[in-house]
């Protein structure tokens, strides 16, 4: 395709498309390691030790730990690398930001007696997820098959006609009828086209008998937070149960940008002249869809910290979902552009944008609970090793509309495609003089997807639902990720009452990135695989924390 056309295609997007999806709500739900610095360094293994502001975003019981009050300030700064490697084909995507993730402020109250000597209260400000994320590049140039032959299948696999399909002055099929924006957008931008004059049933682009393999290629622009107000009380009993109770305010934004091109050289399946069928010729089209999703949400957390001895500590904590309610608005665009010997000479051939509707709406979505337990050891007096495990309950994320009630088939899919996620985190601290203090830490995060998503076998696809409970979904790729992994180093110095903490976090993550889902043809039950590419997502992060205890 011209970069002309491409460049049409995106300079016409205000908005986005799209609707609730179990791949959506699992986007809007990922977490992070984030945090102080000290918090960081020692890969967040804090369920058990407390005593550090971002324990009020992970075990509230660590308020407890407490015997002065402390302001704290942190600021991050992130160095993302995105690599696509596809059929030998391979693009690196970098970003730098920065960003404050993690501010607030501990009250300690003495209470002057044994049964509680302390009660400590705290609100802080931390930016608990960043879906800052750039990837892309060319998928394959030997491409066998074409999402517009899967928009056909399931298009004539529902009967809808061409007069519902087809946009005119007087008609408009996004608000008219029911059927797939999809099918529209490819029908009226001539990606679909009927297989015989006034038929039902539709050839998408690519002819399996004739159509040499073409070229396809995507982009993805990511950008957004998680940002969790917290308003915590807790205190102590004897100096050996340390407890906390903690409400969080939420605040989502997330904004996704994704284009998909493909090209044809040859023995396409392009509209003939009068677009009542289809001939043979060359194919171009690039889709583009941009959403915005935005909203609030509360949830509750309770932890406790239990230390028998001096030089041992066991922690446990629990989140309730994040009850969110959220928003939606955006549109979409399909820029085309065809050839073909058959065409009269001298006329000009069929190309140009095809814009959907704008759509907006409400919605409402749990995020997963989360269970942590961890022990933390004293060593000497002078080092600190700490130990947690996490579970996630991913497969539990519910979706429903703006009422509060459910979208089954949503929720179904979301426990067809996730499962539990297993995090393990360990971190060490030694204290090489009074003043100054090392760590490290190392955190896994197992796959929240399931095996035979990640690794299908057999014939029969799993087919992955984008099009949202009404069909107005447009956007057909989607990304799964697999397992994630942390390594941390840290520095302290404390003087007095000062403290400055200094962290460097590098984060691997292994994707999969789908141009639209794989699928079984309805006519035959053939297995058609859509293009994919494999994402190493590198994330480098050196965080400041200062800090003031009085």
């Amino acid at each position: 395709m011209k970069k002309s056309l491409i460049a049409a295609i995106l300079a016409t997007l205000p908005g986005a498309l799209m609707a609730q999806t179990a791949v959506d709500a699992m986007s809007l739900s990922q977490g992070g390691l984030r945090g102080t610095a000290r918090f960081m360094s020692m890969g967040g293994a804090f369920t058990a030790l407390g005593g550090d502001m971002s324990t009020l975003n992970q075990n509230p019981g660590g308020i407890g730990i407490y015997r002065s009050s402390e302001i704290a300030l942190t600021g991050d700064l992130e160095f993302s690398s995105v690599k696509s490697e596809a059929d030998g084909f391979s693009n690196t995507e970098n970003k730098t930001r920065f960003s404050v993730n993690n501010f607030g402020y501990i009250g300690a109250v003495r209470l002057g007696n044994d049964a509680m000597p302390f009660f400590n209260w705290g609100v802080s400000y931390a930016r608990t997820a960043s879906f800052n994320r750039n990837y892309g590049g060319r998928l394959t140039d030997n491409l066998q098959t074409s999402y517009t032959n899967l928009v056909a299948d399931y298009t004539s696999a529902d009967g809808w006609t061409n007069e519902q399909l087809a946009e005119t002055s007087n008609y408009n099929p996004f608000q008219d009828s029911w059927a797939p924006w999809s099918s529209v957008m490819f029908y009226n931008a001539y990606a679909i086209n009927p297989t015989s004059p006034g038929a039902n049933s539709y050839s998408g682009l690519f002819n399996y008998d004739a159509t040499a393999p073409g070229s396809a290629q995507y982009f993805i622009n990511e950008k957004g937070h998680v940002d969790e107000y917290n308003i915590t009380f807790g205190g102590n009993i004897y100096n050996t149960v340390y407890w906390g109770l903690g409400l969080g305010i939420t605040d989502l934004d997330f904004k996704q940008t994704a284009y998909y091109q493909e090209n044809f050289g040859s023995d396409a399946n392009v509209p003939d002249w009068d677009a009542a069928s289809y001939t043979s010729g060359s194919a171009a089209y690039g889709m583009s869809n941009w959403k915005h999703i935005w909203g609030t949400g509360y949830n509750v957390k309770f932890g406790l910290i239990f230390k028998p001895i001096n030089e041992f500590r066991l922690g446990i904590a629990v989140h309730s979902p994040t009850w969110y309610s959220l928003n939606y608005d955006g549109q979409a665009t399909v820029g085309y552009d065809y050839d073909s010997p058959s065409y009269p000479a001298g006329e000009d051939r069929p190309s140009g944008n095809y814009t959907s509707d704008y759509d907006s709406f409400s919605w409402q979505m749990n995020s997963p609970w989360r269970l942590m337990v961890g022990a933390a050891g004293v060593i000497g007096g002078r080092g600190i090793i700490s130990a947690d495990y996490e579970y996630r309950g991913t497969g539990d994320i519910k979706v429903q509309d703006q009422y509060g009630d459910n979208y089954v088939d949503i929720n179904d899919d979301v426990k067809t495609y996730y499962q539990g996620t297993n995090i393990f985190r360990i971190g060490a601290e030694y204290r090489v003089t009074p003043m100054f203090s090392v760590r490290a830490g190392y955190v896994y995060e197992s796959s929240p997807v399931k095996k035979e998503m990640l690794d299908p076998t057999g014939s029969q696809a799993t087919y992955v639902y984008t099009s949202g409970p009404d069909d107005t979904e447009t956007q057909p790729s989607y990304t799964l990720d697999r397992e994630t992994q942390y390594i941390t180093l840290g520095l302290g110095y404390r003087y007095k009452a000062f403290s400055a903490d200094l962290a460097y976090v590098h984060r691997a993550r292994k994707s999969d990135y789908h141009a639209f889902t794989d699928y079984n043809e309805n006519s035959t039950g053939l297995l058609v695989q859509a293009p994919m590419a494999k994402l190493t997502d590198n994330n480098n992060q050196v965080v400041l924390t200062l800090s003031y205890r009085f």
